[in-house]
C-alpha cells in the first residue's frame, strides 16, 4: 500500500463524477444573482471554491470512514475505493480529509468578509456535516439521513448561500431553484446505493435503498426528477419570461434515467447511471442558468 499514494489515486479518490454537485448550485445562484442585478463574478468564484473543496472532502471521508465502517470491502462492485484498494493509506486518507476541510473554512471565511457573520454557522455546519455523512457516533448515509444531507446542503444551502452573498437577500425564487437543484443533487447517490444494496446492509449501512427496497429508490428517483421539472414552470409565476422554461427539453432524458434505472440488474449499468445522473444535474443546471438570465424580468 503506497503511504501518500500518486496524484492520480487522489484524482480518483476525489470522485470528479460527483463535482456537477458543487459546481451547478453556484451556477444556478449566480445566474439567480444576475437576473436580480446583483451578480458579482469574484464572489461567485469564491463560492465555487468553498462547494468544491467540501465536495471532495466529503468524498475523502467517505473512502475513509467506509473502509473504516467495513462498508468497503474487496467484495465492493462499485468503482474502487482508493483506501481499500491499497492506493492510500487509511492515515493518509485521513489526514488529506482534514486538510481539504482546513483550505475550505478558510476559503469560508473570504464570504465571511462579504456576507456577515450569519455565513459562519453555515459554513461550519456544511463541513461537520460532510464528515458526518459517514463518520461520527451517527454517521448520516448509515442512517437513511444522506439523500436529506445532499438535499440539504448541495441545493437549499448552496444555491441561496451564493444567491446570499451576492445579493444580501434569499428570495422565494431562490429556494424554487435551490429546491430544484437538491433535488436532483440527491439523485446522484441513488444509483450508487441502489447498486450497493447487499453490501450496505452487510454492514450496517441503512440507507433508504436498504431501508425500502429497490423499487422505492425508483420512485424516489422519478419524484425528484419530477418535482425538479416543475421549478420552470413556477418561476413563470414571480415574472420571469418563457426563456426559464428551457430545462424542460429534458424531460424525455429524466424518463429515460429512470427507466433505465428501473431495468437496471448490472453493477456497470448502475455504475454509468450514476454519472449520467450527475451528467443531467450539469445539463438542467446550465439551461436552468440560461433560462435565468435571459428571462429575467
Amino acid at each position: 500500500m503506497a503511504a501518500g499514494g500518486s496524484w492520480q489515486a487522489w484524482v480518483e479518490a476525489a470522485r470528479l463524477r460527483t463535482l456537477p454537485a458543487a459546481i451547478i448550485p453556484v451556477m444556478v445562484g449566480t445566474a439567480l444573482a444576475n437576473a436580480h442585478g446583483g451578480a458579482n463574478y469574484g464572489t461567485a468564484c469564491i463560492c465555487l471554491g468553498f462547494a468544491l473543496l467540501v465536495q471532495i472532502g466529503t468524498n475523502y471521508a467517505n473512502d475513509y470512514f467506509d473502509f473504516v465502517k467495513g462498508a468497503d470491502t474487496a467484495a465492493r462492485v462499485g468503482p474502487r475505493r482508493a483506501v481499500v484498494a491499497g492506493l492510500i493509506t487509511p492515515k493518509a486518507m485521513c489526514i488529506a480529509m482534514m486538510v481539504v476541510f482546513a483550505v475550505a473554512f478558510a476559503v469560508g471565511l473570504l464570504l465571511v468578509r462579504t456576507g456577515g457573520w450569519v455565513l459562519l454557522p453555515i459554513g461550519v455546519i456544511s463541513i461537520l456535516c460532510g464528515i458526518a455523512y459517514t463518520g461520527g457516533p451517527y454517521p448520516l448515509g448509515y442512517n437513511g439521513l444522506g439523500d436529506l444531507f445532499v438535499f440539504i446542503f448541495f441545493g437549499l444551502v448552496a444555491v441561496s448561500t451564493t444567491f446570499y452573498v451576492q445579493t444580501g437577500s434569499v428570495t422565494a425564487d431562490a429556494i424554487v431553484c435551490a429546491a430544484a437543484i437538491g433535488l436532483l443533487a440527491a439523485n446522484i447517490i441513488v444509483p450508487n446505493n441502489y447498486r450497493d444494496m447487499e453490501t450496505d446492509a452487510a454492514a450496517g449501512k441503512r440507507t433508504l435503498v436498504v431501508r425500502f427496497g429497490r423499487k422505492f429508490a425508483v420512485k424516489q428517483y422519478a419524484i425528484c426528477a419530477t418535482l425538479a421539472m416543475g421549478c420552470p414552470v413556477a418561476l413563470l409565476g414571480y415574472g420571469y419570461h418563457w426563456a426559464v422554461l428551457l430545462p424542460l427539453i429534458l424531460i424525455p432524458k429524466a424518463v429515460k434515467l429512470t427507466r433505465r434505472l428501473a431495468a437496471s440488474t448490472e453493477p456497470v449499468e448502475q455504475i454509468r447511471l450514476l454519472g449520467d445522473t450527475a451528467k443531467f444535474l450539469a445539463l438542467f443546471g446550465v439551461l436552468l442558468s440560461a433560462g435565468l438570465i435571459f428571462g429575467a424580468k
